[in-house]
């Protein structure tokens, strides 16, 4: 959370460092003149922290919590959270930091993160990934700060802007609670016993390779192949994410290798097996909160683009006048057949952007559900498309576990350490403390 002005309810008591102010009930912060208020009155410290008396009986609630921040689902809601609250100032805003042990962190990832009803082989799968994801995160935060490197994510040319998003955009916390992360949201979402259970049993359990803590990345839905980790984000091969196939053997009269144009154009387009390549609904409602059951095509999906409207948004998006859009021409795809690279041509401009993450956001007015799709032009008029119609599977970056096939594993039988490496090739489970 991250705003001029914070309100939020202490559930219980609190006490506000370092002098142990007992606090409890609906309480504001500003930020003004470079200060921050509390309740009407500027404090001398340069961030707040509340402590709370009882830890498991307390909670606190913030309202207007921004979920989904520029996906689809965006939308506020008031959410509730154990543990202490710090309050600190970043570039003239404040920030709403939540601190709490990482096994109560992980009880509230995967209850965010997935229905709280879904297979016990499910939950432990997902609590192992989301607390290596997070560990292996503050070790790459901790070697990145050691080095005094500036972490680069942009390579640009006259001819290219190339872009990657991680977790390095956090600079004073160690994850966020959104999807930019993984979705931490307290305990606003019901959690169960089955989710106690999961990560209880699996406490301390980590994936490793190679004398590391994997970092263990998931997606909603591969679409039927999972993508490589430096297709996705920075130029590094992690040997356990890689390309793996979401079915037990390959599928008939497919070329897997996506990144051919042909082989990805016929997979995009049809519908080949995977454990992702589902309807049953009661398996979807396990991985998919309230929100995310908004959007009903997750293996394939289709997308009808005007060229007015397609214009002002790459335009508005990009920062670039294009003009007329011309083409929408593939470069360079992953072994998904996600694409690396799109070459974007109208009558002002030819402009090829990267990586996946970059063209889902150019090219809508959140994000595409993914970057593998292909194009078809149509309503042709002096060389001008009148519409472009984008044709794409899966749901994500699709790098590591994916969610919706995992939840089909679960529900065929497959125990969770079958299922991590079925996604993690190469890994092992290690339990670690």
């Amino acid at each position: 959370m991250y705003q001029q002005e914070i309100i939020f309810r202490l559930n219980e008591r609190y006490l506000l460092a370092p002098y142990g102010v007992p606090l409890e009930g609906i309480q504001k912060v500003e930020y003004l003149d470079g200060k921050i208020w509390l309740n009407g009155e500027i404090s001398d410290e340069e961030e707040l922290l509340f402590e709370p008396v009882r830890y498991r009986e307390s909670s606190f609630e913030l309202n207007d919590v921004t979920i989904g921040i520029q996906f689809h689902w965006e939308r506020k809601e008031d959410q509730t959270f154990k543990g202490s609250l710090k309050i600190i100032i970043e570039n003239e805003k404040l920030t709403a930091i939540n601190i709490l042990p990482l096994e109560d962190y992980l009880v509230s990832v995967i209850s965010s993160e997935m229905s709280a009803t879904s297979s016990s082989e499910l939950l432990k799968a997902h609590a192992v990934i989301s607390r290596s994801w997070l560990l292996a995160q503050i070790e790459k935060g901790k070697v990145l700060q050691k080095s005094g490197k500036v972490y680069q994510s942009i390579v640009e040319t006259p001819e290219e802007y190339i872009r990657w998003y991680d977790r390095e955009d956090h600079q004073n916390f160690d994850v966020c609670g959104d999807d930019h992360c993984q979705r931490y949201q307290g305990i606003t979402r019901q959690s169960t016993k089955l989710v106690e259970q999961a990560v209880s049993e699996t406490r301390g359990m980590l994936l490793m390779s190679e004398g590391k803590i994997c970092d263990a990345r998931f997606s909603k839905s591969c679409g039927g192949i999972a993508e490589t980790f430096e297709n996705v984000w920075e130029p590094e091969v992690h040997p356990y994410l890689q390309a793996i196939i979401d079915n037990p053997v390959a599928p008939e009269g497919f070329d897997t290798d996506l990144t051919s144009e042909s082989a990805a154009d016929k997979w995009i387009r049809n519908t080949p097996a995977a454990f992702c390549n589902t309807r049953d609904k009661e398996v979807l409602s396990q991985v998919l909160n309230d929100y995310d059951q908004e959007t009903k095509d997750f293996y394939r999906w289709n997308l009808t683009c005007q060229q007015a409207g397609l214009a002002e948004l790459i335009a508005r998006k990009s920062g670039k006048e294009f003009g007329a859009i011309v083409d929408l021409i593939p470069v360079e795809r992953g072994k998904s057949g996600r694409l690396k690279k799109l070459k974007i041509v109208g009558t002002k401009l030819t402009l090829t952007i990267g990586k996946e993450l970059e063209i889902r956001k150019t090219l809508s007015e959140s994000h595409l559900y993914s970057s593998a799709f292909v194009v078809d032009k149509m309503n042709i008029e002096n060389g001008i498309p009148g519409e472009f119609k984008l044709t794409g599977a899966g749901w994500g970056h699709g790098v590591g576990l994916c969610q919706i096939g995992a939840a089909m594993m679960g529900a065929k039988g497959y125990q969770y350490n079958e299922i991590l490496l079925h996604y993690f090739r190469g890994a092992t489970i290690s339990k670690e403390y």
